[in-house]
């Protein structure tokens, strides 16, 4: 269908009175060529969506330019059907907000954005959603606390679900613990943890198949179209599933690294863990002798906190000794009680736990730093604390010593479990693609970055058999916006596999994470995307003609989107895409397009800019930004009224990971003086709504380079910032540095060329 496209906009919210509205018309008609253009007083009211749908369905218009607001408001009233392309031109927040009014300098920047927006929909097509038969179950890997509750959640909303547990038993950790510290008020004493009713409804749910006993022999396919091959020891079973939530939990730290506090001195030396299990098995005895004890003492984070160990708290450990502390007092009522800690963490209500206890006068609780465990002559353990509140260092003898251990993921792996071979699987069973040593089924080698993973989902991608994990080796997310989110589309995290948690937050964790996937099961039955461009409906399109099997996109998708065949030709996984864009950036060839989103697109954007010569002294800087966090920041820039220089020129992009160094090219090219890369921090810290966005375009900076050199134009006229959502105050100062930069070094030679 022929474009036709009609231009609306708006006169409220002070842009008719900053901007010459008229002048604007022409622009849209003149230079623009647009089919029509309109005015109104305020587009958002009922009268003015009325005057677009009318021009929709009388004058056959396709193609709707609202210059209006920041596209981030009210986007559902300007959706007008998918065969209707629109685009949104700010002129409010980015235009009328933050310039001078009626300036020839922000009436020239308003005629650029209409023009851009023109040439976008004319370079546009509506994306038309790609649609398989799907699968809408979803399986949950583990059946532990936030294993059961997901899969119960997600039955109780009407969907299909398969629990996968390895172990005979469900329950998980919750099933081997007497008592749990309390989770409702007065939050004083130990409860019983509430997992054996669980199980009950969970084992006699209609909409749950439960298959314990079992360990996933491959993953393959993607969302909405998984093929999972799990093994019971006895025989391969195929399911076909929509999504995945893992919920394998957590292990223990290695007990044989806590010899600086002990472990190993004495049997009488345990963890925290054996305490539990002691308690569940008989009560509590010395292991030395099996005799009751007079004294004991619990050791706070032994190995955690610790660099060369676990960096990180895991969150429950002092709470776990607090309720071990009361298993004591309980058993033996004349025992003295010692807790030394570091910190104490008991947030929120649990304050009123930690009070309880600490109001036992048969529980002595110190700060202080472990100095050495040793085993005195009278057979008991001695433990030397300095450090103290008491002002001097102390030695405390106790019959037995607790470690308190801090909790570790099970998709952590360590280099002596690495070498370990994993069990083989069934005959009938084809081995995931890549394997721990970083070769792929066929013996070749495995992409730069594969993680060695886990072996828990053996996932067939090229990119890793398991999640890919952070530094402490939880799987990886978005920590702000996407906490369930996986670097695998349709496969989330929930419960302590994802952070360390108490049962009550894995709870909670779990409905979030069952929530994703029945919300990623119902997307890719649409053929819409997740998180975070939820409900786009475009996709990635390969020419492949031209591909010169140089295997960049299927290396820096984060998603895992791409495999490849022999020659490295990319292989799309389309339901596996989240739409950034990073594969259409990382070609060299330009063959990765999306219908409203591709290099064309942009490049003829560039071209509408108006570049004054150099003899008007007005230097032109283009910024691509980032529409996560940049974009934002810069609309809330505006809305705090915040002035800015009127020589920038912005282009939002989907993710900085996609931006194609052909249009810094083309722009440098056609005379723009500078151009600015601005998107979000990467990093664990603050990460990239996309992953690897960011990094990726700090990467692609030498072909910036080598691009400058070819110009021979100075590095200087590119330039690359980060930025938080918070950092609106930031935007104005990046502009004007970045221009008395470009003052220094002087006009682009080729304006005017």
């Amino acid at each position: 269908m022929e474009p036709k496209i009609g231009v609306y906009i708006c006169k409220g919210c002070e842009i008719s009175q900053s901007i010459d509205v008229e002048k604007l018309v022409g622009t849209a008609l003149k230079d623009g060529k647009a089919d029509l253009c309109k005015t109104h007083d305020m587009l958002c009211s009922i009268e003015g969506l009325e005057t677009i749908r009318d021009d929709i369905g009388k004058d056959g218009v396709n193609r709707v330019v609202v210059a209006a607001c920041s596209y981030r408001a009210f986007p559902e009233l300007f959706d007008f059907g998918k065969d209707i392309l629109t685009d949104r031109v700010n002129l409010r927040e980015q235009v009328a907000w933050c310039h001078k009014p009626n300036d020839d300098d922000t009436q020239i920047i308003a005629e650029d954005y209409i023009r851009m927006g023109v040439t976008r929909v004319r370079n546009s097509e509506p994306p038309q959603p790609f649609v398989e038969e799907t699968s809408k179950s979803i399986m949950v890997v583990g059946g532990g606390k936030a294993g059961l509750t997901a899969a119960r959640a997600a039955a109780d909303a009407g969907y299909s679900v398969i629990l996968i547990e390895k172990e005979s038993y469900l329950g998980g950790w919750a099933a081997k613990f007497s008592k749990v510290f309390p989770k409702k008020p007065p939050y004083q004493s130990p409860e019983n943890s509430g997992i054996s009713e669980l199980i009950r409804e969970v084992e006699s749910h209609s909409n749950i198949t439960v298959k314990k006993g079992a360990v996933i022999s491959k993953t393959s396919g993607q969302p909405g179209k998984f093929t999972v091959i799990i093994n019971d020891g006895a025989a391969d079973t195929e399911l076909n599933v929509g999504a995945i939530v893992q919920a394998t939990g957590w292990k223990p730290y290695d007990f044989t690294k806590l010899s600086r506090w002990g472990y190993g001195v004495s049997p009488d030396v345990v963890t925290n863990i054996d305490l539990e299990a002691m308690v569940s098995n008989g009560g509590i005895k010395r292991p030395s002798d099996g005799k009751g004890i007079d004294s004991i003492a619990f050791i706070q984070c032994a190995g955690s906190r610790e660099p060369d160990h676990l960096p990180y708290c895991s969150a429950v450990c002092c709470r776990v000794s607090l309720k071990q502390a009361l298993y004591v007092r309980e058993k033996f009522p004349n025992a003295k009680i010692f807790i030394i800690y570091r910190d104490l963490r008991t947030t929120a209500q649990y304050e009123l736990f930690y009070a309880q206890v600490q109001n036992d006068d048969a529980i002595f609780l110190t700060k202080g730093e472990i100095a050495s465990v040793n085993k005195d002559d009278g057979g008991k353990i001695a433990i030397d604390v300095r450090e103290t509140l008491l002002g001097e260092d102390i030695r405390i003898t106790a019959d037995m010593v607790v470690l308190a251990t801090g909790m570790v993921p099970t998709t952590k792996v360590d280099e002596s479990e690495m070498a370990v071979e994993p069990p083989e699987a069934s005959e009938t069973t084809e081995p995931a693609s890549a394997s721990q040593d970083g070769l792929t089924a066929d013996g070749k080698k495995e992409a730069a970055g594969a993680e060695k993973g886990a072996k828990i989902l053996n996932l067939t991608y090229r990119q890793g058999t398991d999640l890919p994990t952070l530094k402490y080796g939880f799987p990886d997310s978005h920590y702000i916006c996407f906490p369930y989110e996986t670097r695998r589309t349709g496969i989330y995290a929930a419960g302590t596999v994802r952070a360390p948690m108490d049962l009550s937050a894995s709870e909670s964790d779990a409905y979030g994470a069952a929530l994703k996937a029945i919300q990623a099961v119902e997307a890719v039955a649409r053929g819409a995307a997740v998180h975070p461009r939820s409900g786009d409906l475009s996709f990635p399109e390969f020419f492949m003609q031209r591909c010169t099997q140089c295997k960049r996109c299927t290396e820096e998708c984060p998603f895992g989107t791409l495999d490849e065949d022999d020659k490295g030709t990319p292989l799309p996984n389309p339901f596996r895409c989240r739409r950034c864009g990073i594969c259409m950036g990382a070609c060299p060839e330009r063959i990765v397009s999306f219908k409203n989103y591709n290099v064309n697109m942009i490049s003829q954007m560039i071209k509408t800019i108006h570049i004054p010569d150099e003899f008007e002294e007005k230097p032109r800087i283009l910024a691509f930004i980032c529409e996560n966090d940049a974009l934002p920041s810069l609309d809330m820039a505006g809305m705090k009224r915040l002035q800015y220089n009127a020589m920038v020129r912005i282009i939002p992009l989907r993710c900085l990971g996609s931006m194609n160094t052909i249009w810094v090219g083309d722009a440098l090219a056609s005379g723009f003086d500078g151009v600015l890369l601005i998107g979000c921090k990467k990093g664990d810290d603050y990460q990239c709504h996309f992953i690897r966005g960011s990094e990726l375009a700090a990467t692609r900076m030498t072909n910036v380079r080598e691009k400058l050199k070819q110009l021979v134009l100075e590095e200087e006229r590119v330039q690359l910032h980060e930025v938080a959502i918070s950092d609106y105050a930031r935007i104005p100062k990046i502009f004007d540095e970045f221009l008395e930069t470009i003052e220094k070094v002087g006009p682009n030679p080729y304006k005017g060329m």
